[in-house]
Order: structure tokens, then C-alpha cells, then sequence
């Protein structure tokens, strides 16, 4: 029987899970696929898929951008699975990770003007893009903050805090059509947490393939609106944990959240 988690992410974006972990979380969560969706990048070297063989486990190429709908300004993630490392997918993603990362510069200078001394090479160590996790991370440490999303996260990060603004999202469109010209599935992600729902008819014409149905974001009336949708417009369901381990706001685990049918067929 497949059991696939196709949401997670590692140490190479926002997750604090090294690949090598997130595979033996998989192992020991019986999962047959897992495909690691690491924000605005293609990881799938031949490295992690060996290491998925030797714990018979498959790997899917995935990746997650995070975009927006310039018409409306709603938010959303688009995953992609199967992709293939086309010049304009590369492109796209390092775009994306120099404003991702241009923009947390910018958070981090704000901070250290509020007086906190912020070591940018010892926080940014091993990364080549800072993510919002990695400045509360280093908070923490250095006796800032006391959890990751606590009060200080949600005075400064939040609420219109003086760092509580975005970096310059690509269009959603785009990002679906970039997944699809790399022959890959584009999928949007966690419907229920941006209450995107609309959207999905807005992707189709540019080449979605489906919507996420299981996830930690989802509840039950949100999975059948998924459903139905889905339905109409012959896309397909997946799933998975989004697992970011302690970099995360719930205490979901690798293999939470499954699909346990059928795979999205790669196109």
C-alpha cells in the first residue's frame, strides 16, 4: 500500500531536518514516498535519492514557491513535483531566494537598529538564504526571544511590527507555469491556510494539476470544498505534513498527514 507524505522541508530552507533525518522519519513512519519540497529550490540529488533506496523509500523531486495572486493580492504556495532543472525553473528559483533573502536583510538591519546585536554570518552560517526561522532561531539562542513563535515573533513579525512586511512574491501563474514547462506537476498547497480557494480556477488555464487535500491546515470543511473542486475540474488530491520540525507552530510529525490511493502521475 502506498503511504506518501509529499509536503516537508529541510535544513536547505526553513526546516530544521537535515534530508538524511527527514528520510529515517519517513523510514520509521512507514512511508513508502516522500517528496522534500524545500522552498524556492530543486533538491534532489543523488545523495538523498540513494540514501531513500537504501530505506526503500522513493523520493519525488519537489519544491515549494511561494507566490501571490497580483490581481487580488491573495497569497499562495505552489508545490511541484517531477520537475525537470530547466533554465527558467533555476531562474525563477534563484530569484525568488535573492528577495526572500534581500528581504530578511532588511528585517535583520531593522532589529539591529532596535539595539539587538545581530551576527549575520553566524546566523546566515550554512545557508545561502536567510529565512525568517533562521533570525528567530539565533533570537532565541542569544536570549531574545523565548520560543520561536512567541511574543517576540508576534510583536515584531506580526500585528504590523516593524518587521512585519513581505518580500516581492512572484505571480502564482507563473509559478504554476514554470512547474509545467519543466514537465512537472504544479499543485496548490494548503488551500485552507490562505483561504485561496478561487484560485484554483484562476490556475487552470495556466497548467494546474491539482490541490493539496491532506494537510495540517485543512480542516474538514475546507477537504471538501477540495474535493469538489477537484471533482469539477478533474485535478488531483495529494497530501502531506508540511513537517518544518521545530521550526514550526504545530507538533506535527513526519507521516501525519498521508496520502494512501494514488500518486499525482508525473505529466
Amino acid at each position: 500500500m502506498i503511504r506518501a507524505d509529499l509536503h516537508m522541508h529541510s535544513t536547505a530552507s526553513d526546516g530544521s531536518a537535515t534530508v538524511e533525518q527527514l528520510i529515517l522519519m519517513a523510514k520509521n513512519a512507514k512511508l513508502t514516498h516522500i517528496a522534500i519540497t524545500d522552498h524556492d529550490m530543486l533538491l534532489h540529488n543523488a545523495a538523498a535519492v540513494a540514501a531513500g533506496e537504501r530505506a526503500n523509500i522513493t523520493i519525488l523531486p519537489g519544491l515549494e514557491f511561494s507566490a501571490i495572486d497580483h490581481e487580488t493580492g491573495v497569497k499562495a504556495h505552489i508545490l511541484g513535483y517531477y520537475m525537470h532543472e530547466t533554465r527558467e525553473l533555476c531562474q525563477l528559483c534563484a530569484t525568488t531566494r535573492a528577495r526572500r533573502h534581500a528581504n530578511s536583510l532588511r528585517q535583520i538591519e531593522i532589529l539591529k537598529a532596535q539595539g539587538i546585536p545581530i551576527d549575520i554570518e553566524s546566523l546566515a552560517s550554512g545557508h545561502n538564504c536567510i529565512y525568517k526561522q533562521h533570525i528567530m532561531t539565533w533570537l532565541v539562542l542569544n536570549g531574545y526571544a523565548q520560543d520561536m513563535f512567541g511574543a517576540f515573533y508576534l510583536q515584531y513579525f506580526k500585528n504590523g511590527g516593524i518587521c512585519d512586511f513581505d518580500m516581492d512574491y512572484l505571480d502564482a501563474r507563473d509559478a504554476v507555469r514554470s512547474i509545467r514547462n519543466a514537465g512537472g506537476l504544479a499543485i496548490l498547497a494548503h488551500p485552507g491556510q490562505q483561504k485561496n480557494f478561487a484560485l484554483i480556477r484562476e490556475l487552470i488555464p495556466f497548467g494546474l494539476s491539482g490541490v493539496e487535500y491532506r494537510h495540517p491546515d485543512n480542516n474538514k470543511k475546507d477537504m471538501l470544498t477540495v474535493q469538489q473542486l477537484c471533482e469539477e475540474y478533474h485535478l488531483c488530491l495529494t497530501g502531506g505534513s508540511d513537517y518544518h520540525g521545530i521550526n514550526q507552530r504545530s507538533p506535527v510529525q513526519v507521516g501525519d498527514f498521508v496520502i494512501t490511493e494514488n500518486l499525482p502521475v508525473r505529466i
